[in-house]
């Protein structure tokens, strides 16, 4: 698989350029950190080389000088709000950011709990912090918040807050996720420090969009796919153009508070620091694609699969058909159709061969290899041993796992668990290979592609399970399905 993406590069330039920043405000620098730190598989797919932690990579390069402070919204932690892609609650994400941070050696100051109103869930959330020796600070509610600067900037805005005390010289804020409130601590910080004479600074972390590539190319069309839900949508930066006459791209929200800010900066310092919305970001990634053409195809595979996992969201429930018709429209301005992802139509040909659901793969030296399903195992589990088989040079008609494991594995999933299907998923496949393996060497040859299939497109003609859902995940496969079940049963697992 080509490589578009320098990452050593890219740790170099970036840590450097924040080092610029921190120099620039004399000595103290708040960094708003946007999307994902940890498992930016988003990225990692978009930009061939960049890798999932590519910025917790850059960020160990200052790790010394940095210290993190977690923001989340006392009312996420009220209704319970949800990370979709880890399916876990927000203050439980909390904890796994902390744990995550300090597995890697970096120090993480305090938990900054915003728009806080003595909500009981966030009182107990509290005080389980303080109890695992976490520092905790609270952040309100401010009367006419973002746009009433004279009220925000003064004793009774920003100065009722608790002030977050840090000891480092960078201070990277981050949050589970979007509307923890990440720029108004920031914001809150710079009052609060420039009352008690300390001079600090803000700017924001933001890999997409990517301000130095052009409007309409495919990485930060792939962004807005990505970000559809939040009604995001990217834009040239009026403000830099004006002030530069130099077209760069961002996104809406930071454009259209970009006034606010302004206006906030100078109450505080007495003239603003930034000319633009793009003044403020320090992202370096722009300057590291070292390959265009293979970053621009990845980007369009990921328009196609976003598009695909939104139609079988609105299948599902979880999404609204509005989301649908903007990946459609993104779909149609980037030119792309079908025949641009050569999975799907090599596994509708599959199904249409066998009147049954099918799946495809294409492995990294360009070959498609498909499955089918069997009585013995699903669509998705064949295929996985098919492409084992490719991948290994192991005869297609060889056997890798053996009809006697097999069949206890069917006997207990039916007579002793319950289950109506006996069809193996993925998961259990690997297992019964595992065991063959120990014995059977090309089960033990099979076992070894695994890793191979990071990366590799696939597609399935059905709503694959969420257990085959998970293993492809894990295993780094980039899977669609289109946008149906294989019964016509209202309710599935």
């Amino acid at each position: 698989m080509r490589i578009g993406f320098d990452h050593d590069k890219y740790t170099a330039m970036q840590s450097e350029h924040i080092l610029n920043r921190i120099a620039k405000f004399g000595g103290k620098l708040y960094l708003e950190l946007g999307g994902k730190l940890f498992d930016d598989t988003h990225a990692s797919r978009v930009l061939p080389g960049f890798r999932p932690d590519s910025k917790v990579s850059m960020l160990l390069n200052l790790k010394d000088q940095a210290e993190l402070v977690v923001v989340i919204n006392a009312d996420d932690i009220e209704k319970n709000k949800i990370r979709g892609d880890l399916g876990i609650t927000y203050d439980v994400e909390v904890l796994r950011l902390i744990d995550a941070f300090r597995s890697i050696g970096m120090y993480v100051g305090s938990v900054v709990l915003t728009r806080w109103r003595d909500q009981h869930a966030a009182v107990m959330f509290k005080q389980r912090l303080e109890a695992l020796g976490i520092a905790v600070f609270r952040h309100f509610d401010i009367d006419g918040y973002p746009y009433n600067v004279k009220h925000i900037v003064s004793d009774a805005g920003f100065g009722k807050n608790e002030y977050v005390k840090t000891s480092r010289p960078l201070v990277l804020v981050t949050a589970p996720g979007p509307g923890s409130g990440k720029m108004a601590v920031c914001l809150s910080q710079l009052y609060q420090e420039h009352q008690r004479g300390v001079q600090a600074g803000y700017a924001k972390f933001e890999t997409f969009p990517i301000w130095n590539l052009s409007l309409k190319h495919p990485v930060n069309v792939a962004y807005e796919a990505a970000t559809v839900d939040l009604d995001d949508h990217n834009m040239i930066d009026p403000f830099h153009l004006e002030a530069y006459g130099e077209t760069t791209v961002n996104y809406n929200r930071d454009i259209e508070i970009f006034p606010v800010l302004d206006a906030v900066f100078e109450q505080i310092y007495g003239s603003s620091p930034y000319a633009s919305p793009t003044d403020m970001g320090v992202n370096m990634v722009g300057n590291c694609i070292i390959d265009d053409e293979v970053c621009r195809e990845a980007a369009h595979q990921e328009i196609i699969r976003r598009y695909y996992a939104a139609r079988c969201s609105l299948r599902k429930g979880q999404c609204e058909q509005g989301e649908v018709d903007k990946l459609e429209l993104l779909l149609q301005k980037s030119g792309l159709t079908d025949d641009d992802r050569p999975v799907l139509a090599a596994a509708r040909t599959r199904a249409e061969e066998t009147g049954a659901p099918a799946s495809a793969m294409q492995l990294p030296d360009g070959r498609i290899i498909t499955g089918k399903t069997t009585n013995l195992l699903g669509p998705s589990a064949a295929l996985l041993l098919n492409v084992l088989k490719a991948l290994g040079g192991i005869d297609k008609s060889a056997h890798l796992i053996s009809p006697h494991v097999i069949e206890p594995i069917q006997t207990l999933k039916c007579d002793y668990l319950g289950n109506h299907n006996p069809r193996l998923h993925t998961d259990e496949v690997l297992l019964a290979l595992s065991i063959c393996a120990a014995t059977d060497e090309k089960a033990a040859i099979a076992m070894k592609q695994l890793p191979l299939l990071k990366g590799c497109e696939a597609h399935s003609t059905v709503i694959l399970a969420q257990v085959d859902n998970n293993v492809f995940k894990r295993l780094g496969v980039n899977l669609t399905c289109d946008p149906r079940y294989q019964t016509h049963k209202l309710y599935h697992k």
